[in-house]
């Protein structure tokens, strides 16, 4: 794939220089995006690499382990090409009490050796709490992440939530280096309180979710179906899901009247990166064509004044819904 270069942004007080556009690989991991052939996972990291992308979310959730055991095959003989973003947190996670299985920093860090095992390397650029939320074991979480920060297994941590309290609470040690967080034109909630935070503290925002789960792409309708082991089939399914679904559609069509030169996943993107507190967005792809959309979509020019004033039209500043709580 030929295309321009893409550009780099400071991921907060880590310091890493990361590429605007990078690549979420959850959906490789194959246990809730519907079907999904590896060796297309691994020709859209090659693709990704290729394309100058810098910037690899992935988790220990993801399929269970095996978004990072491909990510891990990937890099092999070229570790420094990769800026590896991982988390941990939902194995082994007992959802009845609300309660992580790290009951203590070391047993965090345990857990942490089987992600660098998974991914065949003995460092990881980024790892991010996983859970969004305070739960008993949040503490240990902090402490173990500052542990291996200093021992140099981790580069620097972050945190995966859109709850203000948690992050806040995540930095309270003022070692918090990044945020992920679902934001797109649908979900503007972030700017309210998190975003000015993250930019008064130094923290590194990386935005999952700007297509909106694939809204934003334009590519579904009100007869859109999606295949069994797609989590999106509740949209579908559940009557207050669909109806969410249907007032989304309702908005993309008001989008697509904007005048604009380009697609409307460009358009997505670019009202993204337009915000100061966004550091890189990182957009799934499960083959090489979506990966060279999403590419080619950090490539445009910015936004215009008149183009972001006809989006706040749509959706105001600050409003929208959560997509997703974490």
């Amino acid at each position: 794939m030929t295309v321009g270069k893409l550009h780099t942004r400071r991921l907060g007080k880590s310091g890493l220089e990361v590429t605007e556009i990078g690549i979420g690989l959850w959906a490789i991991g194959g246990n809730e995006w519907g079907p999904v052939d590896d060796q297309n996972s691994l020709d859209t990291i090659e693709a990704a690499v290729q394309a100058g992308i810098t910037f690899f979310d992935t988790a220990d959730v993801y399929g269970f382990g095996h978004s990072e055991e491909l990510l891990g095959k990937a890099m092999r003989g070229r570790r420094d090409d990769f800026i590896v973003a991982t988390k941990v947190g939902w194995i082994d996670f007992d959802r009845e009490h609300f309660k992580s299985a790290y009951d203590s920093p070391e047993a965090l860090i345990a857990g942490v050796e089987k992600n660098l095992a998974r991914l065949g390397t003995d460092h990881i650029e980024l790892l991010q709490c996983h859970i969004n939320e305070p739960e008993p074991n949040t503490r240990n979480f902090i402490q173990g992440f500052q542990m291996m920060q200093r021992n140099g297994v981790i580069k620097a941590y972050g945190v995966s939530s859109s709850i203000f309290e948690f992050i806040r609470e995540f930095n309270a040690d003022g070692g918090l280096s990044a945020l992920q967080i679902d934001y797109s034109i649908l979900n503007r909630t972030a700017e309210k309180e998190i975003f000015p935070y993250c930019l008064e503290h130094d923290i590194g925002v990386i935005v999952r979710g700007p297509l909106a789960m694939g809204v934003l792409t334009g590519k579904f309708d009100r007869d859109s179906r999606f295949p069994k082991g797609d989590f999106r089939r509740s949209w579908i399914e559940n009557p207050e899901e669909n109806q969410i679904f249907l007032e989304d559609l309702a908005k993309v069509d008001q989008l697509r009247k904007i005048p604009y030169d380009g697609s409307l996943a460009q358009l997505a993107l670019q009202f993204v990166l337009a915000h100061p507190a966004v550091t890189t967005v990182i957009p799934g792809a499960k083959t090489v064509k979506q990966l060279e959309q999403n590419v080619r979509a950090g490539l445009v020019p910015p936004l215009s004044r008149d183009v972001l004033s006809r989006i706040d039209e749509i959706v105001p500043p600050g409003g929208g819904r959560k997509i997703w709580p974490a």
